[in-house]
């Protein structure tokens, strides 16, 4: 029997522990990772000047590479608000429902960015199978 390396699944959470706000999780697995949400938080008193706080997307980026696309669960601003600023570093395609994906429309409209992103809808209790990965 060949010595096989295991892969490990990593989960990497970039913001929304312990906060309010900035939900990311990366799920990494072999060569292959999606993101679940892709949050901003409101800024603090303190933070002026400050619009909104997104999530550091260092690593995504350096491992744009892996990257299958970013899985949004609902569609309210601390899941969807940073898409817009990550989009314009990463290039993945966005899954959610089709609720979801019409807020997220909206919210790349507003970036003129609606014509460069892929949106996948799924349904309730579908599995998201592509075998190229």
């Amino acid at each position: 029997m060949a010595n096989r390396k295991k892969n490990t699944l990593k989960v990497i959470p970039l913001g929304g522990l312990e906060e309010i706000g900035k939900n990311m999780t990366v799920f990494e697995y072999g060569e292959n990772m999606f993101v679940v949400d892709c949050g901003v938080a409101f800024p603090e008193d303190e933070m002026l000047g400050i619009d909104l706080v997104i999530p550091d997307v260092t690593y995504i980026e350096k491992n744009s590479e892996k990257l299958k696309g970013i899985i949004v669960t609902h569609g309210h601003e601390d899941h969807i608000g940073a898409l817009p600023y990550v989009l314009k570093r990463v290039n993945a395609p966005v899954y959610g429902t089709e609720l979801t994906l019409a807020l997220i429309e909206n919210k790349l409209a507003e970036h003129q960015m609606q014509n460069e992103v892929t949106l996948k809808i799924i349904k309730a209790g579908q599995t998201i199978l592509d075998t190229r990965y």
